[in-house]
């Protein structure tokens, strides 16, 4: 299966969490967290139309400012989701400039904000960022996304997101069939995907046909999960949702702060060790487990947190460590 997700975290193991995912086929990209942005080139950032925001400590959402800065002048909608008091403080960080010259742009910038309690504003360029009323409900178009409340020194949002279904096609049978790839076939699979009537009628180089006549050219899977968890405590809770939460992801992005040695200093600051993350995704059962957000007490040592990570991870057998790439 060629996978549809590609996610990259945007600084290394040691930096600030911000997580950039495209979708193949798929102009748009999503960013979880916003912690320092500057290794995103601009042509990234005009991209981001999701921001998915785990709590607001300092180096999860000051790159706020350079998704703002570089869409400003720009027509654009971002959607936002996170915990409750995100949409104060995106408030706050818009009503900290002045707008008096917004008037004279032809572009709007909206930014519509969800709290996962349920609250939703949306925000105006054209208004100055004033705070308005939002009445819809928030949505990735074309994906699903997951999420639950964790604890850490207050919450802190994990998530989880997937395509519902994988289609395929099968390139042998264009070919048997005469019919160059292109486009059409991002139609044939949306409408295979969203369950369309077989009297469906696709545009195809040879001209309409039902989609009835063109189910045989793709084959449906079970689609791709990738989850992503940050800043939480080792509590049974904690460990119970995340499992659930992350439950046979393709690729789990997951928090392992510090080293297995130093499990009091971990539950102190309401972090993981690496022992403890490789437990958590052992028993979501994942397929391939990210740790990230390493302390910079462990600089230069990031083999061996690796290595400490996988070896709770693989309690069986343990391998070399991974790399992200």
């Amino acid at each position: 299966m060629r996978p549809t997700l590609h996610p990259r975290l945007v600084n290394d193991r040691f930096g600030d969490p911000a997580l950039f995912v495209e979708a193949l086929h798929r102009r748009e990209a999503l960013l979880f967290d916003l912690g320092d942005l500057s290794p995103l080139s601009a042509r990234d950032l005009l991209r981001v139309d999701t921001v998915c925001v785990s709590h607001m400590h300092i180096d999860h959402f000051i790159g706020f400012d350079a998704l703002l800065r570089v869409n400003v002048g720009r027509e654009k909608r971002v959607r936002m989701i996170g915990p409750e008091g995100l949409i104060d403080a995106v408030g706050h960080k818009l009503q900290g400039y002045t707008w008096d010259l917004a008037h004279k742009y032809d572009a709007d910038l909206w930014f519509d904000v969800w709290e996962v309690s349920g609250a939703s504003a949306r925000f105006r360029f054209k208004a100055a960022f004033e705070r308005e009323p939002l009445n819809e409900a928030f949505a990735v178009p074309g994906l699903t996304l997951d999420w639950v409340v964790l604890e850490h020194h207050g919450p802190s949002i994990g998530y989880a997101l997937a395509e519902p279904v994988h289609v395929n096609v099968w390139r042998n049978r264009l070919e048997e069939r005469g019919l160059a790839p292109g486009q059409w076939l991002q139609e044939l699979k949306a409408a295979v995907r969203d369950g369309a009537a077989d009297d469906t009628v696709i545009r195809t180089p040879g001209g309409d046909r039902p989609l009835e006549v063109l189910r045989d050219l793709v084959s449906v899977e079970a689609g791709q999960k990738v989850a992503y968890v940050t800043d939480v405590a080792d509590t049974a809770f904690n460990r119970a949702a995340i499992a659930g939460l992350a439950k046979g992801a393709d690729l789990f992005f997951l928090e392992s702060r510090f080293s297995a040695a130093d499990e009091a200093l971990a539950l102190d600051r309401a972090h993981l060790t690496t022992c403890a993350a490789g437990e958590i995704g052992n028993a979501a059962g994942v397929r391939r487990l990210e740790p990230f957000h390493f302390s910079p007490r462990y600089e230069g040592e990031e083999e061996r947190m690796l290595a400490e990570v996988e070896a709770a991870f693989r309690p069986a057998a343990a391998t070399a460590p991974r790399r992200t790439g």
